[in-house]
């Protein structure tokens, strides 16, 4: 397996850090709503033992720079296209997940014909096509208020009951919650306040039919962030997309065992043609 690769490039004026694992098809990894390589490892490095996988700290999170908004979707989606101009990776295949599967379908929208296979999990197109819940709206919520809502939309049936009778999700919420209840910076707390800003305005759901590549959409069936109508939305748009419904909420791929497993075969699946 190939060693890690750690550095920092420039692009579109900003320094975007950036890792690569793994080896086999080569695979872009966008990461969720405030969500750093340094927070998501567990994740994004499942994918390493089938793939050659690159990710990177979106722009105003984790070790990329935070530069001065406003953000657009199309900033994000230049980032990674640059990124992978850098790599000289002409296509490779994608996995988005909740703000990443955003960016996912701003990317493939845009660059069609340099995707392969695309993964959006836990997501939403936006506009008519129907938006994920509005985060931006907690920051001015009291710290009680935001945690109670917080945990009705990562799966809407956390309920103390079934908390209580559900150790893996009681674990699962207070996993969640504390990384909510990690230190901060003014600067990050910004970088983090842009990224939900342009999360707010993203939208494509009049460009779904420009994605041509396999497409396999993942959601739970108990999201409250991003609701299952969403996910249906996409998946009737794409030509040929695959709509898969898994046991649990925004955090499907932990909880339901099958998930993970389904979205490594499908990115490291031969291409057609």
């Amino acid at each position: 397996m190939m060693n890690a690769v750690v550095p920092t490039i420039t692009v579109n004026g900003l320094e975007l850090y950036y890792e690569r694992r793994g080896s086999g098809p080569r695979l872009l990894f966008f990461n969720g709503s405030g969500a750093s390589l340094a927070t998501s490892a567990p994740l994004i490095w499942a994918f390493a033992d089938c793939c050659d996988v690159v990710a990177h700290d979106q722009r105003g999170l984790g070790r990329t720079a935070i530069p001065p908004g406003p953000y657009g979707m199309a900033d994000y989606a230049a980032d990674a296209a640059a990124l992978l101009d850098h790599l000289e990776w002409d296509t490779c295949r994608i996995i988005g997940v909740s703000f990443g599967g955003m960016v996912a379908q701003e990317f493939a929208v845009t660059w069609p014909e340099r995707v392969e296979r695309l993964v959006l999990a836990c997501t939403s197109p936006g506009g008519v096509g129907g938006a994920s819940y509005p985060l931006h709206e907690l920051a001015s919520r009291p710290a009680a208020e935001r945690a109670a809502i917080g945990l009705r939309i990562l799966d809407t049936r956390f309920t103390p009951e079934w908390l209580a009778a559900h150790a893996a999700d009681r674990a699962l919420a207070e996993m969640m919650a504390a990384r909510g209840e990690v230190p901060r910076s003014d600067d990050q707390r910004r970088g983090e306040a842009e990224q939900l800003a342009a999360r707010r305005h993203h939208d494509v759901s009049a460009r779904l039919s420009a994605i041509t590549c396999p497409t396999l959409v993942a959601c739970g069936r108990y999201d409250g962030i991003a609701p299952l109508a969403n996910s249906e939305f996409i998946a009737a748009r794409v030509a040929g997309a695959e709509l898969r419904v898994y046991e649990g909420g925004h955090a499907f791929f932990i909880q339901d065992p099958k998930a993970l497993s389904d979205m490594r075969a499908f990115v490291a699946e031969a291409s057609r043609g």
